[in-house]
């Protein structure tokens, strides 16, 4: 792994000025837990000064514990064992991420409230091309300041491992039960939909993934 170098804590990551998005919410609200000092303390090894580095390739692995959701003072997810591999190539217009986590983070299940490991296996692909200033252009693509330093990659991993969370959380020993149930239902069933009922739409269920977050970045 290469060094990462004294940490800015004034300037720890990439902020973003376009409206919310749900993918911004997540980000914007990682802003919020890596100003603690406490939390900066934990997360300062996700820090990687980019401003010094070559235009070539590097990699990177980081381990994930209890104490790397703890830190991030949420309640989405308790505990949880992931590691990351991180490929990092550097050109003179952009720095393409290339995300690999695997691991388990613990849930609590809807039905029985027991508490299950939800396996982690995903690959997300971030680039950031330099500009004049920072702006998130879509989830895969941010524009950030040639002068920037250093990034912090905490919270794209915390961002990437929260929203490939299912919607609905259920222990291991009940989702063939469930995944049978839902064929069953499917069956024979009429759907009706009204275009101009825009009540219905407004009142429809948030997903809770985004409803924590947007919680706790109002407060």
């Amino acid at each position: 792994m290469q060094p990462f170098g004294k940490t800015n804590p004034h300037n720890p990551v990439i902020l973003s000025k376009t409206n919310l998005s749900d993918s911004q919410t997540f980000r914007n609200f990682a802003l919020l837990f890596l100003e603690g000092s406490d939390t900066v303390n934990e997360l300062k090894q996700y820090e990687i000064p980019i401003f010094g580095l070559e235009n070539k390739r590097y990699e990177y692995d980081f381990e994930s514990g209890d104490a790397f959701f703890g830190g991030l003072e949420q309640e989405m997810i308790g505990n949880g064992t992931i590691h990351t591999h991180l490929i990092l190539n550097k050109s003179e217009t952009m720095i393409r991420l290339d995300f690999q986590i695997k691991g388990t983070v613990e849930q609590t299940c809807d039905r029985s409230l027991d508490l299950y490991d939800e396996p982690i296996d995903i690959e997300r692909l971030l680039l950031l091309k330099f500009s004049d200033h920072n702006e998130e252009l879509t989830d895969e693509i941010e524009l950030i300041e040639r002068n920037t330093h250093s990034i912090n990659m905490a919270r794209y991993i915390f961002e990437f491992i929260a929203t490939s969370l299912p919607m609905k959380k259920l222990h291991p020993r009940f989702r063939e039960e469930d995944e049978q149930d839902g064929d069953d239902d499917s069956e024979g069933k009429v759907i009706y939909t009204s275009e101009t009922n825009d009540e219905s739409t407004n009142d429809a269920p948030i997903d809770p993934r985004w409803a924590a977050l947007r919680k706790l970045n109002d407060n």
